[in-house]
């Protein structure tokens, strides 16, 4: 009898514990489980021509089920905020593979490669490739040049070859005549607050993704902000010379008939001077964690 009831306690102690075991094996099962079928954000087959063969006459069928997976799999992984867009390249190969003529995907296919993290995926030389079959399979439509001269433009810095771009296009029927004049504008001045604001209002205009006009929106506003505080903190500098301090509130800038009113960011938080006495963003701002998160990712990601 005592033996059977060490048994009874013996098994109820061990009994829940082997329970919990198994719980907690099975919970770590799904979640590998879980991060392997995101992770198959997948490309079974990797080759294009592969592809390809095997989708006979439905290759342009098929290629749409492509590009819906890159906005899938671009659209995912920024709401888990992860940068890794490892597989954006495979995906929009086989896309414009399949269908040479899918004009979308080489559009705003390039402009989720070429953006460094966390709005793309870091890869400007990809996204000039991605564009460049794309132009050799629609030679005549005057957007895609408009595309190459944006990435040469942001994302590589060449400003020759943003400006050869436009140029070229300029040349394509139907190409707005602002094609010509930003060729010749980017070869005179590189880069200006002018002409990034033209080309990202540009891209705002004509996209129909949401996400590419979010991500068009934020540009426009960080740039907004970028050139506002460069102006203000001119405005600082001649408050400086005049009473021999630089101010420390914005309503300093006012009373000095400097400027009407206080100076507010796109979304109408005012800014102010921070410890470093130069013009910053808000802390109320919500533009400011866009702002610092992109600052981040352009240093720790290289």
């Amino acid at each position: 009898m005592k033996s059977e009831k060490s048994i009874a306690w013996l098994l109820l102690f061990v009994v829940p514990l082997g329970f919990a075991g198994i719980w907690r094996m099975q919970r770590r099962i799904d979640a590998e489980r879980a991060s392997i079928t995101e992770e198959r954000d997948e490309v079974l087959l990797r080759s294009p021509k592969l592809v390809k063969a095997m989708s006979l006459e439905y290759a342009p069928l098929l290629a749409d089920i492509y590009w819906t997976r890159v906005v899938q799999y671009y659209g995912n992984k920024h709401l888990r905020g992860q940068a890794n867009l490892d597989l954006l390249w495979p995906l929009l190969d086989i896309s414009t593979a399949l269908d040479p003529n899918l004009v979308i995907a080489y559009r705003f296919g390039a402009m989720f490669l070429s953006q460094a993290a966390p709005g793309g995926a870091g890869r400007p030389d990809l996204a000039v490739q991605l564009i460049q079959r794309g132009i050799q399979a629609n030679p005549e439509y005057w957007r895609l040049y408009e595309d190459l001269g944006f990435v040469y433009y942001f994302d590589l810095k060449d400003y020759q070859k943003a400006s050869a771009a436009f140029l070229e296009g300029s040349k394509k029927p139907n190409a707005l005549v602002w094609m010509k004049i930003m060729a010749a504008k980017v070869a005179a001045e590189g880069e200006s607050f002018e002409t990034s604001l033209f080309l990202w209002k540009d891209i705002y205009d004509t996209s129909a993704d949401p996400s590419v006009k979010k991500n068009a929106l934020m540009h426009l506003q960080l740039l907004t902000v970028k050139e506002d505080c460069k102006q203000l903190d001119a405005l600082a500098d001649e408050y400086a010379k005049r009473y021999g301090k630089r101010p420390s509130r914005m309503s300093d800038l006012v009373q000095a008939g400097l400027v009407r009113g206080i100076p507010r960011d796109p979304l109408g938080f005012a800014y102010v001077f921070g410890a470093s006495e130069k013009t910053e963003l808000n802390l109320d701002s919500p533009l400011l964690e866009k702002q610092l998160m992109i600052e981040r990712f352009r240093k720790y990601v290289p």
